[in-house]
């Protein structure tokens, strides 16, 4: 069955725009509710947290009201991370948990996701259900949700991922990105003895990932040079996922924290199945590292969930994405910004190495990105022009690099990556791609 609202990460979009608002959340909430009585028809309890968007508690108050329509318990967390949802859900017993989030984007956007009792996020085709299930007029508002904090709860399972006191001596720069993570993560650093030295730490409703966060990492990495940290750490919005930045103040993404992780537990035998999961987006150089180092990778779509799918599959314990979602799934169902920090900085425990040694592990291809955006999501199997520049240019790469077109599944945007021998290569076939894309679409400069 074909999605219409969900994309890539639940449904996302402008705030007050024809999806993400009051009726649609109300709609979105009885919706799922009804499809989980499905699952579990006796009902229970649903389990629903927040970044710190201004929007987001009319947002949960819609979906709540949605879900007591569909005969269901909601009960509020407040402002937690993403992952402290899924592990909450998974925990107690929940048969659903929610997460009022649009991520890295901006504040004036708003989203809803899902999990299922076990923490896992919803295939495609449990999306599909539940958008067949939405009824045509919003619920009745109801009166105050129930709440649990879950905080505590969260902190301890992060923090009992290293010794006691393990971080001493420490000095390390965490930005939040004035998101759900403003609290948690500085919380667990100090509990194990670092020196923590704030950015995006100040959320005023309206400053979430505005200039700082996962994607904006400069601030932070400008702070580890000025400060003579160890090591820095930025979250997004809703704490999912997470960038570093060595000691000199280098940015290490997505790609160089899972290829690290994965040859550190592969050089001790504990990478479950030899396997790292990852998605199209990674670059070749993470399979060349992999593979030396006794593993294999597997590759998936892009989006975090495909890659929990996989793992699920292949009986993998570590996948993720090159923007910085990491998934352990000992740990957490779901990608983890702060577990993946304090991974990462456990192999710097052990080995003794500064970050910016293990960063090499990783030599990457030459790879270049960017996006168009786009009025409407047109066919490309329709898209001419670019079809035939884009087989002129793999055919011209052959083995030695790859070629990946797809639209955003959060923005109306078309991503192009090429991969390839050399920066003169990939520069100019990228060139070729976005020029045969502006013939074939309406791009919005």
């Amino acid at each position: 069955m074909k999605r219409t609202y969900f994309g890539t990460d639940g449904v996302r979009g402008p705030y007050g725009g024809p999806v993400i608002n009051l009726d649609f959340a109300g709609r979105l909430g009885e919706a799922a509710g009804l499809w989980a009585r499905r699952q579990h028809p006796t009902g229970g309890r649903v389990l629903i947290g927040r970044d710190t968007r201004a929007s987001g508690e009319p947002l949960l108050a819609a979906v709540a009201a949605g879900l007591v329509a569909a005969g269901l318990e909601p009960v509020t967390l407040g402002v937690v991370p993403t992952p402290a949802v899924a592990q909450l859900v998974r925990q107690s017993g929940a048969i659903l948990g929610v997460v009022i989030t649009a991520s890295h984007n901006p504040a004036t956007d708003n989203g809803i996701k899902f999990f299922t009792a076990g923490g896992i996020k919803l295939t495609d085709e449990e999306e599909a259900a539940i958008e067949q299930l939405l009824p045509v007029l919003p619920p009745k508002p109801v009166g105050p949700v129930a709440f649990i904090d879950a905080e505590e709860a969260y902190v301890e399972l992060a923090r009992a991922l290293l010794p006691e006191r393990a971080l001493e001596g420490w000095r390390i720069v965490l930005d939040t990105a004035n998101g759900a993570t403003c609290v948690t993560s500085r919380r667990v650093l100090r509990s194990l003895g670092a020196e923590v030295w704030g950015i995006g730490d100040a959320p005023n409703g309206d400053n979430i990932n505005d200039g700082v966060g996962s994607e904006h990492p400069e601030r932070m990495a400008a702070l580890v040079r000025a400060s003579s940290a160890r090591l820095g750490i930025a979250h997004d919005g809703d704490g999912d996922r997470c960038v570093l930045c060595d000691e000199t103040g280098v940015v290490l993404d997505g790609d160089e924290i899972l290829t690290l992780l994965a040859v550190h537990a592969l050089n001790r035998g504990v990478l479950a199945r030899h396997t790292l999961v990852v998605t199209v987006q990674s670059n070749l150089g993470v399979d060349a590292a992999v593979r030396a180092a006794g593993g294999h990778v597997v590759r998936t779509f892009v989006g975090d969930r495909y890659v929990g799918e996989s793992m699920r599959a292949t009986g993998a314990m570590l996948g993720g994405e090159s923007s910085g979602h990491v998934i352990h799934a000992e740990v957490s169902p779901s990608g983890d910004g702060l577990v993946a920090a304090l991974k990462v900085i456990n192999v710097m425990l052990e080995t003794g190495q500064p970050l910016s040694a293990l960063r090499r592990l990783l030599v990457k291809f030459p790879q270049v990105g960017t996006a168009l955006r786009v009025r409407e999501k047109t066919d490309l199997a329709q898209c001419r022009n670019l079809n035939t520049a884009i087989a002129a240019l793999e055919a011209g790469l052959g083995s030695r690099g790859r070629v990946l077109v797809r639209y955003s599944g959060t923005e109306p945007k078309l991503r192009f990556l090429v991969e390839g021998p050399d920066e003169p290569t990939v520069t100019a076939g990228l060139a070729a791609l976005t020029a045969a894309a502006r013939q074939d679409l309406d791009v919005q400069d």
